[in-house]
């Protein structure tokens, strides 16, 4: 199995409830160790790694929304589509389906996105 070089490991209050989540919308379990109550996620390429709270890689006390101050952005092949199964799943829209445009040096690239928030309150940002 290939392995992004970057991939966002989130610590989970119930790791069982953010994988039915993760689930729901469409990432499929690449691989788990439930004893330690680990999960490795991926759809279309977007790979995400769920641990249950152990207190080996917290900084400080984690308080919910955790991850202030980030979004994990993840590129979907059918935005649209994508963004009706969330909304048929009843998950709650952060921000709703948009375009936004962002100017990288000479060129202006548009983005059509949408963002959730995870239970744990995590960021999460699709795009195509």
């Amino acid at each position: 199995m290939p392995f992004n070089r970057l991939i966002p490991e989130l610590s989970v209050t119930d790791w069982e409830v953010s994988k039915q989540f993760y689930q729901t919308l469409g990432f499929q379990i690449m691989y788990e160790r439930v004893e330690d109550r680990f999960c490795f996620l991926e759809l279309e390429g977007n790979q995400i790694m769920i641990e249950q709270i152990n207190d080996h890689w917290n900084t400080a006390k984690l308080e919910y929304p955790f991850g202030r101050g980030i979004n994990i952005s993840m590129a979907i092949d059918d935005i649209d589509t994508f963004y009706k199964k969330v909304k048929t799943a009843n998950i709650k829209i952060f921000k709703e389906l948009m375009i936004n445009q962002y100017q990288v040096k000479d060129t202006v690239y548009e983005d059509k996105e949408f963002l959730i928030q995870d239970p744990d309150g995590y960021l999460l940002r699709f795009n195509q």
